[in-house]
């Protein structure tokens, strides 16, 4: 019974203390004196106008923001192709083109060869129209050589072609009236070339002969065909005399020579063939 007055008494003088603490402090905030900081007031007053969140809010704002997601446009766009000069070339690309330019430059090349063949150098040259000189002159060049004049700036041999063969010529060359100038005056002009495969024909100084050290054939003094697997006898130009007895030979006319079996001169070997196949056909 005693411990329940204590304990009683004890409860009191508890509560008693509280409520002088209560009031003191209460008297401590009537007390109080001055006012707020001109920047906090400022802060104070942008706070409630921006409205800023605080607290919970801020959390459910930052939530929010995490669960937002970005409308996706799902409307068609229109195609633009891509600048070629943009994306630049691929290697596919740069090989055509290369193989493409190399192929149309030699179709190029190739024309221009075609038409130079068909357009002759009128310089002087080879293909073009050449002054031999006099008849006189070029038959004593001819005996001075042997038997056979050559000229490096014409690709050809002059020899003499005897006045008695005249007729027969006429009668056996179906390309006579180009060549009758020339031969009226007792020459001929013959390209250097064996129309066999081509190679340079040199004459025989012995047999008095062309004979072509590349395959054998052989020509008598006038270009016929003698022996050989040449398909004709020596190719020629056509020739014009002027008045004054100028010897003309036209290169970038090239005429094909007489058939196999054409003979108008009947001269054979006059000496040893330099070639050991002499005579056939």
């Amino acid at each position: 019974m005693i411990s329940m007055i204590y304990l009683a008494i004890a409860a009191v003088i508890v509560l008693a203390a509280v409520a002088v603490l209560v009031l003191f402090r209460k008297k401590d905030s009537d007390l109080a004196t001055g006012s707020l900081a001109s920047t906090t007031s400022d802060r104070d007053r942008i706070i409630k106008s921006k409205k800023e969140m605080v607290g919970r809010e801020v959390e459910m704002d930052a939530v929010a923001q995490r669960n937002y997601v970005e409308p996706v446009d799902f409307s068609p766009t229109v195609f633009i192709p891509p600048d070629e000069e943009t994306i630049g070339v691929s290697r596919r690309q740069f090989l055509n083109r290369g193989i493409i330019g190399a192929f149309g430059l030699g179709l190029t090349m190739l024309g221009i060869g075609a038409l130079a063949t068909l357009y002759p150098s009128v310089s002087g040259g080879f293909g073009g129209k050449i002054s031999v000189g006099k008849i006189d002159n070029i038959k004593k060049n001819i005996k001075d050589k042997n038997g056979f004049y050559y000229l490096p700036e014409g690709r050809m041999y002059v020899t003499e072609y005897p006045e008695s063969a005249i007729a027969k010529a006429e009668g056996s060359y179906d390309f006579y009236p180009k060549v009758e100038q020339g031969l009226n005056v007792g020459v001929v002009a013959l390209f250097q070339t064996c129309p066999h495969l081509g190679c340079k024909v040199p004459e025989c100084k012995t047999s008095q002969w062309f004979e072509c050290p590349c395959h054998g054939s052989q020509y008598n003094r006038v270009g016929e065909k003698k022996g050989g697997p040449a398909p004709r006898g020596m190719d020629r130009f056509p020739m014009q005399v002027s008045a004054s007895g100028e010897l003309t030979v036209d290169t970038g006319d090239i005429i094909q020579g007489p058939p196999i079996g054409t003979n108008t001169t009947g001269q054979e070997a006059e000496g040893p063939n330099c070639l050991s196949s002499g005579g056939g056909h």
